[in-house]
């Protein structure tokens, strides 16, 4: 799936080249891509969470092998010369920063999931040994309800041990890769060409 590039008179920023994927954004002001309570300067600033969603579900749409652009159509003249550039610094910045935040998260996972790992081990080992040692007791004990007794509690003490394993192979067989498949799509927008399209060419007074 590739949209076809507006014709448009005046724009500035990257160039996008031909078969790329592109995001289409399309806005009165810049100001409307960002969360207009962070304080931060205009390159460290935080997408709006709705501008953020916007661009993740297109880029979602278009699939794990396209190659991603972004198209901002502004309905207003152009502004200075590095406003383009600011912005592709801007979104850039904040998916590398997106993608260190889930690539921590990942870690974190993975180190929730050793740990619960090793005790998973220990309880299903112990759980083995209580079990078979109860087991043999009641066929010491040598009569018909003990040895059935003998064998739920075994059994009982087995289902406990494989349930203690339940959450390290959820994180290890499942919880891992969705994380993973978003770590490398913001390291996909975090690389994409940025180029705005202006309503008309500059004025006198500049976007600041």
């Amino acid at each position: 799936m590739t949209a076809e590039l507006p014709k448009y008179d005046y724009s500035a920023g990257d160039q996008i080249p031909p078969k790329y994927a592109v995001i289409q954004v399309h806005l009165a002001d810049l100001k409307q891509l960002f969360n207009s309570i962070d304080p931060s300067p205009f390159r460290n600033r935080d997408l709006d969470p709705e501008a953020e969603e916007f661009i993740v579900a297109w880029a979602k749409d278009f699939g794990r092998e396209a190659r991603l652009a972004l198209l901002v159509r502004l309905d207003r003249p152009a502004g200075t010369a590095d406003e383009a550039a600011m912005l592709r610094d801007a979104i850039h910045e904040f998916f590398r920063q997106r993608a260190h935040e889930q690539r921590l998260r990942l870690r974190e996972l993975f180190r929730v999931g050793r740990i619960n790992l090793a005790i998973g081990l220990v309880a299903l080992a112990s759980a083995v040994m209580v079990g078979n040692f109860v087991a043999k007791h009641f066929i010491v004990t040598g009569n018909d309800i003990g040895f059935g007794f003998g064998d739920f509690l075994r059994e009982t003490l087995f289902v406990g041990g494989w349930v203690a394993m339940w959450r390290p192979l959820e994180i290890f067989l499942y919880d891992w890769w969705p994380i993973r498949k978003e770590v490398r799509l913001s390291d996909r927008l975090a690389e994409m060409p940025v180029r705005i399209q202006y309503a008309s060419a500059p004025v006198t007074e500049a976007y600041r």
